[in-house]
């Protein structure tokens, strides 16, 4: 069978986001009902793994993990924290998102607030946006000049190379969905005064930018691909098929980490005499 990570991994070469459709289920559960039961086969094998890679650095490891995600207003990363990152521990897990950059984060080189929010050993981090957000949003909106943010790709893929040399396992999420999509999402928004706090003005004229942002992806996903730090597009037109794919790509990463729980420092046949010694005084 065909590796779930194999399916979602971005095409070599040039990369068309117009022909990955955001509705597209190439493998896994074809109805939400068949997605809903084996997320909790995935909750299972997330929650377990993560308590491992947790323990496996408390004993000293030096490894963790780092889950990114990307995508256009709507995509879902805020639904993808609480779906599947929701399944495992949060004592384990470190979330940062990043948003406009201070005054103080631009008075700085750009992957310095991102060099601080790197996942500790033992820790599954999560970017909500991230550094990619340099040669997207930069890019688009021209915010520095073009040299700027093309030399931006190799700084990408060195300080990625240099996390992965330090043991931080690296999986990159685009979150790909169709602008229709959108359009119903941000009405929804709009419509539920539940919701209309999640609404942004600004989101529209982002919105208006789509084919220069699809390009900006298309252009990061090609340029900072590799195999310490893949890039998975995935089809986020149905949330409750996203949720499963970035699930299932986690879980398969973590397998294949396979984290170990740490052997102990002491006797444990001693300490355990000395604990029934002394719950049972008299014995």
């Amino acid at each position: 069978m065909a590796s779930v990570r194999g399916r979602f991994r971005v095409p070599q070469g040039p990369v068309d986001l117009a022909a990955i459709d955001p509705r597209g289920r190439p493998t896994g559960p074809k109805d939400k009902a068949a997605a809903a039961k084996a997320m909790s086969e995935l909750g299972s094998r997330l929650d377990t793994r993560q308590e491992t890679l947790f323990a496996e650095g408390v004993g000293g490891g030096t490894r963790s993990l780092l889950l990114v995600l990307q995508g256009m207003d709507t995509s879902g990363k805020g639904g993808v924290i609480s779906h599947v990152v929701g399944l495992m521990n949060p004592q384990g897990v470190r979330i940062a998102s990043f948003k406009k950059p201070t005054p103080e984060e631009r008075s700085h080189h750009f992957l310095w607030r991102i060099r601080k929010q790197v996942p500790e050993p033992g820790r599954i981090g999560v970017f909500d946006r991230s550094h990619y957000e340099d040669v997207l949003v930069v890019r688009v909106d021209g915010l520095v000049p073009e040299d700027v943010w093309q030399a931006r790709y190799a700084e990408i893929r060195e300080f990625e190379a240099g996390l992965a040399a330090a043991g931080v396992r690296i999986v990159k999420c685009m979150l790909h969905i169709s602008p229709e999509e959108q359009a119903e999402r941000l009405l929804a928004r709009l419509d539920d005064p539940q919701k209309r706090w999640k609404y942004n003005p600004g989101d529209l004229d982002a919105r208006a930018k789509w084919p220069a942002y699809q390009e900006a992806y298309a252009a990061a996903l090609q340029q900072c691909d590799s195999d310490v730090a893949p890039w998975y597009v995935v089809p986020s037109d149905r949330k409750w098929y996203r949720n499963w794919a970035v699930a299932a790509i986690l879980a398969e990463t973590l397998d294949e980490m396979a984290p170990v729980f740490p052997p102990p420092d002491y006797d444990v046949a001693t300490e355990r005499t000395r604990l029934l010694r002394l719950t049972n005084p008299g014995s």
